[in-house]
């Protein structure tokens, strides 16, 4: 948060893929926000259904047995398409509440059905869950959850790339402690780290094989980013719970939730266990009402498809940044997304590397920021073109060519 060097760019519209400053300049959102204008700016059809949802009924709470309609119809089509058929869900104010929310559930699931003493989480190096207490407890970047102190205890990370590591701390600390993994199929903040092949299902069939739960951190990777509904799909993952927030409205209002499998909850809805657990907004009516139309657009166009193409024409399109002098790596290949990887060497020697770049990229016409190692994050609407990527890419190099060193 904050400023760079001082300074504030103000943000004043946005068009599909575009935003503009207060002077009028454009510029190419290669970030999609903070990842989640997946349908693009300026999309009337979701105006329209939040003034119409706001004339009849803003908001009202979803607490004991009160409900609103869009809330209903929300949460019966995210079911539909969860990655796990006969799932329940929760809606929540966003991302940082949903992982919360997942990590409260499972410890409560676990006591619920005679083992209180499942309370251990397996986070991984690089990992981001958000900025609450077990969010921050679980982060795999040190500096977000440096100067704050022990939140939640019983967590313990993990090297974000290997198999071995998670069973090698299910084996030392015992199976029966272990409540689950959290875990981003792609990383994302962290700096767009596109998973080894096998690992996610080793990862998965380790957590099974302990009992525990597989916890799927989809605020990034969920509704089509990854060219699915949800990446855990793509992947056959079967996760017994699952985190989302951002695409789901494509950041028109604030919304997010928890996905259950019908394992996980069937004690609480056949047990008549109440889940003393909720937000003010969660189930917010007109929240709700964003995400439906939301959806449609992403079904009307066909945007899971398209972003399923786009996977290898982005990875094309910016395999010749890897030659750059700055550059060292280029991490794509899996959805909309990727990271341009800044020379460590170079970031060591002058560690506001990251910010100079970034900025000359602003400057040449393209938004992305710093993510987690030093990479340039790529996460550009979902609406983009072939034609936009490359001039997307013509940004950055234009941008780093000027980068002084």
């Amino acid at each position: 948060m904050g400023t760079v060097d001082g300074h504030e760019m103000v943000i004043d519209r946005g068009e599909g893929i575009y935003v503009f400053d207060e002077d009028g300049r454009r510029y190419l959102d290669a970030t999609a926000s903070l990842w989640y204008c997946n349908v693009g700016y300026g999309r009337q059809e979701i105006v329209a259904a939040v003034v119409a949802q706001m004339e009849k009924l803003h908001a009202y709470h979803t607490f004991g047995d009160f409900v609103t309609r869009p809330v209903t119809e929300l949460t019966e089509k995210i079911a539909s398409v969860a990655p796990v058929p006969g799932s329940k869900v929760f809606l929540t104010s966003g991302g940082s509440d949903s992982v919360d929310s997942a990590a409260k559930l499972a410890r409560r699931y676990f006591h619920l059905t005679g083992q209180p003493e499942r309370t251990m989480f397996i986070a991984r190096e690089w990992g981001y869950h958000g900025t609450h207490a077990y969010g921050t407890s679980l982060a795999g970047m040190a500096p977000n959850k440096d100067g704050y102190g022990d939140l939640v205890g019983d967590v313990v990370t993990v090297p974000w790339d290997s198999v071995e590591a998670v069973e090698k701390v299910i084996e030392q600390a015992g199976p029966e402690r272990i409540a689950g993994l959290f875990c981003e199929p792609v990383i994302g903040a962290g700096g767009v780290r596109v998973p080894p092949d096998g690992y996610l299902t080793g990862v998965r069939e380790a957590i099974r094989r302990a009992g525990a739960l597989f916890i799927a951190d989809e605020v990034v990777t969920g509704f089509g980013r990854v060219g699915a509904w949800f990446a855990s799909t793509r992947f056959d993952l079967e996760p017994d719970l699952v985190t989302f927030a951002k695409g789901v409205t494509s950041g028109y209002l604030p919304l997010g939730g928890v996905i259950a499998a019908p394992w996980i909850a069937e004690p609480f809805w056949e047990g008549g266990v109440m889940w003393r657990h909720g937000y003010t907004y969660s189930g917010h009516t007109t929240g709700a009402a964003a995400a439906l139309a939301n959806l449609e657009v992403v079904e009307r166009e066909g945007l899971l498809a398209h972003a399923l193409q786009l996977e290898s024409e982005l990875a094309n399109a910016l395999a010749p940044l890897g030659r750059h002098p700055l550059v060292t790596e280029i991490r794509s290949g899996l959805g909309v997304l990727g990271a341009v990887q800044l020379d460590p060497d170079a970031i060591e020697a002058d560690p506001g590397l990251p910010v100079k770049a970034f900025r000359a990229i602003r400057e040449a016409g393209a938004l992305t920021r710093p993510v987690g190692g030093g990479g340039l994050q790529i996460s550009p609407p979902l609406i983009i073109t072939p034609e936009q990527v490359k001039e997307m890419v013509a940004a950055f190099t234009v941008g780093l060519d000027t980068v002084e060193v």
